[in-house]
């Protein structure tokens, strides 16, 4: 049996089992609701899918010197909102990050891990069909099988941090009653978007408010000052197309041109092209990026490196909306994102 997963914001999590094999699926963000009567805890942390955050939050508990566990999803059948590999981390005192439900079994499963905890044991759950828990009910039907971990290893969590936070893979192995696991993490996806105006803003505060890190680019100074008043920590302004920043896009970096000023197109595009980014796109209509094309074939740009640009960008063509045109975007950013999963 495989068990994968990719969490939420959009990154990823592969699991490897004991046999060696390993799959890979997506999954794009997930609203998460509260169930009701849930039980007081210290700290409820819904907010927390990748397992980059997931991590950290354990690390940060351990730091303050508490008991941490982690319980994984390894095996889903019917529909569920998690895919098999998902993580919660939990302290001794029921504070916890990440979920592994939408609001059905977390309760219960941040209670079972507390016990684990406290007798340093590990467990294996099931809920929904074949369940010990009738009053647990899955409206989804089908099952999810939830193992826990008391006390993964502190230095291969952090190990496994150190690698993510410099935007390489990372792999930790988790023990559970079901075996040994292999999980490995992508790094999360990130967005450089080179622009000015409505649009360019509207993308950077759609994506940051889901989590999703930008770097922002822009010759225009009241542009960078609302990216910064949006809390990006990566701003720069463009001084003239001959002088860009350094870039530094990797495969999982999207590079969104957001520009109506024909001067910075081909300079921009010229340096995306010369990255690793897995998606470069660029603003304006059909009339608009034919004429693009036409521009960067005369700087030297081959069908094959053309081919890569997507223009115009967006799931849904034509938008006349800054906030539409963003979430059709990121649509399409996350969409390609996980092809690459």
């Amino acid at each position: 049996m495989v068990f994968v997963v990719i969490s939420a914001q959009p990154p990823q999590i592969a699991l490897t089992n004991s046999h060696g094999k390993r799959n890979r699926l997506s999954l794009t963000c997930t609203l998460v609701s509260l169930v009701k009567n849930f039980p007081t805890m210290s700290q409820l942390s819904f907010t927390v899918e990748h397992p980059h955050d997931v991590l950290r939050s354990a690390a940060e508990m351990m730091n303050r010197g508490a008991r941490v566990g982690l319980a994984v999803l390894i095996k889903s059948v019917g529909g569920a909102v998690r895919n098999p590999g998902a993580l919660m981390a939990v302290d001794e005192a029921g504070n916890y990050a990440g979920y592994l439900s939408g609001g059905c079994i977390d309760a219960d499963v941040v209670a079972q891990a507390v016990t684990a905890i406290t007798a340093n044991q590990t467990n294996t759950l099931r809920y929904g069909q074949g369940s010990p828990f009738p009053d647990i009910l899955l409206p989804c039907g089908g099952s999810l099988d939830i193992a826990i971990d008391p006390n993964p290893s502190k230095m291969a969590i952090q190990n496994a941090l150190n690698k993510l936070n410099t935007r390489e893979s990372a792999s930790f192995e988790l023990s559970v009653p079901a075996g040994k696991y292999d999980i490995s993490i992508r790094p999360k996806l990130r967005l450089r978007i080179a622009g000015r105006g409505a649009d360019a803003i509207a993308l950077a505060r759609l994506a940051s408010s889901i989590g999703i890190e930008c770097q922002f680019q822009s010759p225009d100074e009241i542009c960078c000052s609302e990216a910064r008043e949006l809390g990006l920590g990566n701003v720069k302004q463009l001084i003239t197309p001959n002088q860009l920043p350094d870039s530094n896009d990797d495969s999982e970096t999207a590079f969104v041109l957001m520009f109506h000023d024909r001067e910075w197109e081909v300079p921009l595009i010229l340096d995306a092209l010369a990255g690793n980014a897995f998606y470069i796109g660029a603003v304006g209509s059909k009339r608009t990026h034919e004429r693009r094309c036409e521009e960067l074939k005369k700087a030297g740009c081959n069908e094959a490196q053309i081919d890569r640009i997507f223009g115009p960008i967006g799931l849904i063509p034509a938008m006349r909306d800054a906030t539409m045109l963003a979430i059709s975007a990121l649509s399409e950013i996350v969409s390609e994102f996980h092809k690459g999963s």
